[in-house]
């Protein structure tokens, strides 16, 4: 089977049937890992939907936006230039926000705790949904999200809504958060996952969702070879 998927990988970087990837699922899943994965196997760019609005959050959070004012908002909203970089030492993209590279901060607690609630404004979802659209004008992507395959590309390809366990995500979130903050505890992150679940869940705008036609990725008892071989099996018969 694997060597089978390389050899459809190396016939596929130059065929012109490219699609869209649509990644939907709940915080900690996997989902970011996944696309990245795909969209370096299969040639495709990846876009992390979720550094796009944490580093929304972290403008509103440096600048002291209220989350209810809309008149403020769209005045930030104007002031924020959005990019991803390619970071040759981890092999992946980085958010720039306003030429600034804040890969690194975005990822950080304070931002996770406000990035549920910023996302549930209009106005910066609009803002949000507009660039992920002409993004994958051209197809060819791999994107992550709530909304992907619900809002932003209801007609994708190719839609995975993925889910774990929620312990199975503490425990994930846990070990990757102890790299760089060791004082981190499992009940914070165990809390922090409860209140994005219930604020994605249930917003009024674009709430978290499995579309009719996704594919569930339940990835609790698979390793992430498994989760991404199965993936690419699914990308690889959509793109014939």
């Amino acid at each position: 089977m694997r060597i089978f998927l390389e050899q459809k990988r190396y016939q596929l970087l130059n065929m012109p049937n490219k699609i869209i990837i649509a990644i939907d699922g709940y915080s900690s899943c996997g989902k970011s890992t996944l696309a990245k994965s795909l969209a370096a196997k299969l040639a495709y760019v990846f876009i992390d939907t979720g550094a796009m609005y944490r580093a929304v959050a972290l403008y509103f959070l440096r600048n002291n936006i209220d989350f209810d004012n809309e008149a403020q908002i769209v005045k930030a909203l104007e002031e924020i230039k959005l990019n991803f970089v390619y970071n040759a030492s981890s092999l992946k993209s980085d958010m720039v926000l306003n030429g600034e590279n804040v890969e690194a901060e975005i990822r950080e607690m304070r931002v996770s705790e406000k990035v549920s609630e910023v996302a549930t404004i209009g106005p910066v979802r609009d803002f949000a949904v507009a660039q992920q659209q002409a993004m994958g004008e051209y197809k060819g992507i791999v994107m992550d999200g709530r909304d992907i395959g619900t809002v932003v590309f209801p007609t994708a390809e190719l839609k995975i809504f993925v889910t774990a366990d929620p312990a199975i995500r503490v425990e994930r979130r846990f070990l990757e958060l102890q790299i760089t903050n060791p004082t981190i505890r499992k009940e914070e992150i165990e809390a922090n996952l409860q209140h994005r679940d219930l604020m994605d869940t249930t917003r009024e705008r674009s709430p978290l969702k499995q579309a009719e036609d996704a594919i569930v990725l339940d990835n609790t008892n698979m390793t992430r070879e498994e989760q991404f071989n199965l993936a690419l099996s699914w990308a690889l018969a959509k793109i014939g």
